[in-house]
C-alpha cells in the first residue's frame, strides 16, 4: 500500500520530466506513507470514529522496579525491507518510541524515545532473535496498553498489542511482640516453657498480598486479617517453647506475585537455657596442705555459656581461675588453689549458672581431705599464773595438737634437750600433758613439745618458763688484791629471780665483824660494787655480801678474801695457729692475775735490731689471743707476750720468730722462670740427673754403713749386745728404736730440727738444746715452763751433753710439746746463751753431713750417746741451694 501510493504520487510528475529528484521522492514517501496514519491518529484523538484494524492484546506482567521486554517482530517479508518501527501507548497519536531504518541498515537505525514516554529507560533491541522493547525500572504509572507498528517498504504494516500490568510489591513485613515492640532479627531470649505471641503487619501491595507464618520453612499459619486501609496482619502464638525450639527460624511472608521472591521477615528464636550438668574433674585424694593443685569443672547445656563459680565452704574463690569455651554449650573452668590445714573437711563447690537469668544454675561439691603435719601449741596449765611460780611449786604444761592423720608420737624438750618420763626426778608425762613436781631453778628455761604423724614432725612454740628463787652467789669465792691506800672495786654478782632489792656487806679480819655502811657500795638488781681501800694490815681479811629479793634472803653469802696485790703470772702455753703467708694467730693461756684485773700485751721486736723498744705492740683485754697481719715482709720478728695489772708486768714469754715472705718477690721470681720449651727441658733434665746421682750415692753409703754395723754389732763375733746398748728399763726393743730412722721422706728437711731425748747417767732426760727457759729480748731469762713440762707436770732437770756436736748446734730452735687440756700445743722458742743469731754462711755446703758437722741438729754417726750408730744424714739445705742455682722451680725442689 505504501509502495503503491508512492508510485501514484510520482506518476503525475513523470510527464514533465522523465526522472524525479531524490528530495522530491523522500517527501512523497512521508506524505503518502506516514501522513495517512497521522491523520487517523489525530482524528481518533479528536473524537472522530475512524475504523482501525483489530489486533489481539497480549497480557504482560511486570513487578515495579524490574525490567520488562515487549516483543515486536520486525522480520521483513521476502524482497522487502523495514522502513519504520513505531511504539504507541493506548490510543495516543504520537509514538513514544520510534526506530527509523530508512536509507540505512537495521544495525544503524536511528532510535528515538520521548521524555513523555519511557525516556532513557527504554531501548529497542534488534540483535536478538525477536526484536523487543526493553523497559527498565518499571513504574506503577507505566501500566497500560502498548502497540508496536512495523512499516515495510513494499509490504503492509504489522502491529502488535500488549496489555502491561504492573505489580506493586508490599512494604517489608514488620513483626511485633505482644507489647507492640518491633522485632528485627531475633525473638527473645525467652525461658523454657514461655508462650510467644507475634504479629506480622504488612502495608500496601498491588494486588493485595497474602500474609502467612512459617517455622523452619513449614507453613504454620496462612490466615491473615485485614485492618483499615491497605494494612494486613497475621497473629501467631507458639505455646510452651522448649529446648528443641532453640534457634528456630520464624518467617512472616507477604505474597502477591510469583514473579519475585515474596517480601518476608525472618527471626531466630533465642532461649535462655539452664545448664544441664556440672562435674568436677581431676580430683585427688588426699590433698597435702600448702601444696598447689589444679582442678577443673565442666558444665554443659547452658545458653549462653554458663558462668562457673567456685566456693570453698560458703566463701567464693575468685582468684586464679580460667574459663575454656572451646565447645558449644560447654564451659570448662580451671581452678588453681592451695588447700590449708583449715580446709580439711570443707566442701569445694562448683556452681554453673546462666548469666542472664537468676536461679538457673546447677552445682556439685567435693569434700576435701587435707593431710598435714601436726600443728602444735604449748600452753602453761590454765590454773597456773606464770608470774607466781617459785622453787618448790608443782606445774604442768598442755600440748595442744591438731593433725591429720592423727598424732603418732609426742616428745618434750627442755632447752632443746629431750625430757623423758622420770618419776624419781618428779617429771611425769600423761597423754599430751607434762607435770613437773617441786620445780627448781634448773627447771626454768624454754619448753617445747614435738608432735609426729606420717606427714612430718612439728615443733610447738617456745614457752619461756620462769622459776623465782632467792639470790645465790654467781661465784663460790673470790680473791681481791688490794694495795694500801689504793681503792679497789669489789664486785658481788648474784643470780636471782626476781632481781635482788637489798644488798648487805660485812668485813671480818678474824678479830671482829663489821657491817659496811650502805653509802660505801652501790647495787642494782644483779650485782653490787663495793669501793674498798686497805690502809693497814688490819684491813686485809674477808668481805661477805648477801642479797635479798621478794622471794627471800640469800642463805649463803658471797665471800671475798682481800689480800695484798701482786704482779700477775706470765701467760702459759703460747701457740701459733692458722698461719698463712701474711697472717698468724697467737693463742695463750692466762696465768694468775695477782688479785687485780689484768690485761695482756704482745710485742714484736726485729731480730736484727739491738734496741729493746718493740716495733709493734698489740693489747688484749680479756684473754691473751692476738691476730698478727700486714707485717713488713722479709723481716724476722721476735714475739713476746706479757701480762700486766696495776701492780706491774709479769715475766715475758718469748713465743717465736716470724718471717713473712714478700708475695711480689715470689711472683717476680716465678715470672723469671719463663723460658722457651727447649731451655726448660734442658734444665729439668739436668735437675733430674742431679737428684738421681744424689740418691744413688745416698743408697750406696747407707748400705755400707749398715753392713759395718752388722759386722761390729756382736761382742766377740757372737752377736751379743754390748752393755748399755739395750733399751732403757721398762722399754721394749720397739720403743728403743732410734727416732731418726723415721725420717721425713722429703729430701728437704722439715722446718724444725728434731729434739732427741736420750737417757744419760741414771735415767734423767737430756734435752739437746742450750736452755729450756725462754729468754725475753727485754731482760734476762726467767723461770717458765720448759719444753718437757707439758701441762704443769714436774720439769726434769736438764743435762747438757758436752759432745762437740751438741755444742755446735743452732743457738736457737723450736721444741714442740704435746697438746694440753685446752687443745693447744706447747711451743717454746729457745735462745742460746750467747744470743748470737745463726749465720746462713756458716752452714755446711756438702751434700752429705759428716759425723762431726756443726749443722743444726746434726749428730755424729757413732759415739755420741751410748755408742749408738746413726744412718747417713743428707744436707737438704745444700741440695736445695744447688738445685735452685740451676734455676729449677722451688715447687720441684
Amino acid at each position: 500500500m505504501v509502495a503503491g501510493g508512492a508510485a501514484a504520487a510520482a506518476a503525475p510528475g513523470s510527464g514533465g520530466s522523465s526522472r524525479a529528484s531524490p528530495g522530491f521522492a523522500v517527501i512523497a514517501i512521508l506524505v503518502v506513507g506516514v501522513l495517512p496514519h497521522l491523520v487517523v491518529d489525530v482524528a481518533a484523538s479528536r473524537g472522530f470514529a475512524i475504523p482501525k484494524p483489530q489486533v489481539t492484546a497480549h497480557t504482560v506482567m511486570a513487578v515495579e522496579g524490574t525490567a520488562v521486554q515487549l516483543p515486536c517482530d520486525v522480520q521483513a517479508p521476502s524482497h522487502d525491507k523495514v522502513y519504520m518501527v513505531l511504539w504507541f501507548r493506548d490510543d495516543a497519536g504520537l509514538p513514544l518510541y520510534s526506530l527509523d531504518v530508512r536509507g540505512k541498515p537495521l544495525e544503524e537505525a536511528k532510535h528515538t524515545s520521548t521524555s513523555e514516554g519511557f525516556g532513557t529507560r527504554a531501548y529497542f533491541r534488534t540483535i536478538s532473535e525477536t526484536a523487543q522493547l526493553v523497559v527498565n525500572d518499571i513504574r506503577r504509572h507505566d501500566e497500560g496498553v502498548y502497540r508496536c507498528r512495523v512499516d515495510f517498504r513494499h509490504s503492509a504494516s504489522r502491529s502488535f498489542r500488549y496489555n502491561l500490568t504492573v505489580i506493586v510489591p508490599p512494604e517489608p513485613p514488620a513483626v511485633l511482640d505482644h507489647r507492640g515492640r518491633q522485632l528485627n532479627s531475633t525473638v527473645g531470649p525467652h525461658r523454657e516453657g514461655d508462650n510467644i505471641s507475634l504479629t506480622c503487619r504488612v502495608v500496601g501491595g498491588k494486588p493485595q498480598p497474602r500474609v502467612r507464618w512459617l517455622v523452619n520453612d513449614s507453613v504454620v499459619d496462612d490466615v491473615s486479617e485485614s485492618n483499615a486501609g491497605d494494612v494486613i496482619e497475621n497473629h501467631y502464638t507458639r505455646h510452651n517453647v522448649s529446648r528443641d525450639d532453640l534457634n528456630a527460624v520464624l518467617i512472616c511472608q507477604a505474597v502477591n506475585t510469583n514473579l519475585t521472591e515474596p517480601r518476608q521477615a525472618a527471626l531466630r528464636l533465642e532461649l535462655n537455657l539452664a545448664p544441664l550438668t556440672a562435674q568436677i574433674t581431676s580430683k585427688q585424694q588426699p590433698l597435702a596442705a600448702d601444696r598447689e593443685y589444679k582442678v577443673s569443672c565442666e558444665s554443659a547445656g547452658s545458653r549462653p555459656p554458663a558462668i562457673i563459680t567456685w566456693y570453698k565452704g560458703e566463701h567464693p574463690l575468685i582468684k586464679r581461675t580460667s574459663v575454656d569455651n572451646a565447645r558449644e554449650n560447654v564451659t570448662v573452668s580451671h581452678l588453681t588453689f592451695t588447700p590449708s590445714t583449715e580446709d580439711n573437711g570443707k566442701e569445694l563447690t562448683c556452681r554453673a549458672e546462666n548469666p542472664n537469668i537468676t536461679g538457673l544454675f546447677v552445682d556439685t561439691s567435693w569434700r576435701l581431705d587435707v593431710v598435714y603435719a601436726p600443728i602444735v601449741e604449748l600452753r602453761l596449765g590454765s590454773s597456773l599464773s606464770r608470774e607466781d611460780i617459785k622453787e618448790g611449786d608443782d606445774v604442768y604444761f598442755e600440748c595442744i595438737v591438731k593433725a591429720n592423720p592423727p598424732l603418732r608420737k609426742l616428745n618434750w624438750l627442755h632447752n632443746g634437750q629431750p625430757l623423758n618420763h622420770n618419776a624419781s626426778a618428779r617429771i611425769l608425762r600423761s597423754n599430751q600433758s607434762l607435770v613437773l613436781q617441786r620445780v627448781t631453778r634448773q627447771s626454768a628455761g624454754t619448753y617445747t613439745c614435738v608432735a609426729i604423724n606420717p606427714e612430718g614432725e612439728s615443733t610447738s612454740n617456745q614457752l619461756d618458763f620462769r622459776v623465782k628463787f632467792v639470790p645465790t652467789c654467781r661465784w663460790e669465792r673470790g680473791v681481791v688484791g688490794a694495795m694500801r691506800g689504793v681503792p679497789v672495786d669489789v664486785l658481788c654478782a648474784v643470780e636471782s629471780d626476781p632481781p635482788a632489792r637489798i644488798y648487805r656487806w660485812k668485813f671480818n679480819n678474824s678479830g671482829e665483824t663489821l657491817d659496811v655502811p650502805s653509802e660505801r657500795f652501790s647495787h642494782n638488781g644483779t650485782h653490787s660494787v663495793l669501793r674498798y681501800t686497805a690502809h693497814s694490815d688490819h684491813d686485809y681479811g674477808t668481805l661477805t655480801c648477801a642479797a635479798e629479793n621478794s622471794v627471800g634472803v640469800q642463805q649463803e653469802p658471797c665471800v671475798f678474801t682481800v689480800i695484798s696485790a701482786s704482779l700477775p703470772g706470765q701467760p702459759r702455753n703460747c701457740t701459733l695457729l692458722n698461719q698463712t703467708s701474711s697472717s698468724v694467730e697467737v693463742w695463750c693461756l692466762a696465768g694468775p692475775d695477782g688479785g687485780l684485773p689484768q690485761h695482756f700485751i704482745l710485742e714484736l721486736f726485729t731480730a736484727s735490731a739491738a734496741s729493746a723498744v718493740p716495733v709493734v705492740r698489740y693489747n688484749a683485754t680479756d684473754r691473751p689471743v692476738f691476730l698478727l697481719s700486714n707485717l713488713e715482709p722479709d723481716v724476722t720478728f721476735k714475739v713476746v707476750v706479757v701480762a700486766a695489772n696495776d701492780k706491774g708486768r709479769s715475766a715475758p714469754v718469748a713465743v717465736s720468730e716470724l718471717t713473712f715472705g714478700d708475695p711480689e718477690k715470689r711472683i717476680a721470681a716465678d715470672g723469671d722462670l719463663a723460658m722457651s720449651p727447649l731451655v726448660a727441658g734442658a734444665v729439668i733434665t739436668v735437675a733430674l740427673c742431679l737428684v738421681w746421682a744424689t740418691l744413688c750415692i745416698a743408697v750406696h753409703v747407707r748400705r755400707g754403713l749398715k753392713a759395718g754395723a752388722r759386722g761390729g754389732a756382736g761382742v766377740g763375733g757372737r752377736g751379743e749386745k754390748a752393755p748399755g746398748a739395750g733399751p732403757p728399763p721398762g722399754k721394749t726393743a720397739a720403743h728403743a728404736r732410734d727416732p731418726l730412722d723415721e725420717k721425713d721422706p722429703d729430701i728437704i728437711p722439715a722446718k724444725f730440727d728434731p729434739v732427741i731425748q736420750r737417757p744419760v747417767g741414771n735415767g734423767t732426760l737430756s734435752n739437746h738444746g742450750h736452755s729450756e727457759h725462754p729468754v725475753s729480748p727485754l731482760g734476762p731469762p726467767g723461770p717458765g715452763p720448759g719444753p718437757l713440762q707439758g701441762n704443769g707436770g714436774p720439769q726434769p732437770t736438764p743435762v747438757l751433753a758436752a759432745h762437740p756436736a751438741v755444742r755446735g748446734t743452732s743457738p736457737e730452735h723450736w721444741v714442740r710439746n704435746k697438746r694440753n687440756s685446752a687443745g693447744f700445743e706447747t711451743v717454746t722458742h729457745h735462745f742460746g746463751d750467747s744470743g748470737a743469731a745463726y749465720s746462713w754462711d756458716l752452714r755446711p755446703k756438702d751434700l752429705r753431713l759428716s759425723p762431726g758437722s756443726g749443722a743444726p741438729g746434726a749428730l755424729g754417726a757413732a759415739g755420741l750417746l751410748g755408742g749408738e750408730r746413726r744412718d747417713l744424714e743428707l744436707n737438704g739445705t745444700a741440695i736445695k741451694e744447688r738445685l735452685m742455682s740451676s734455676r729449677v722451680p722451688e715447687s720441684c725442689v
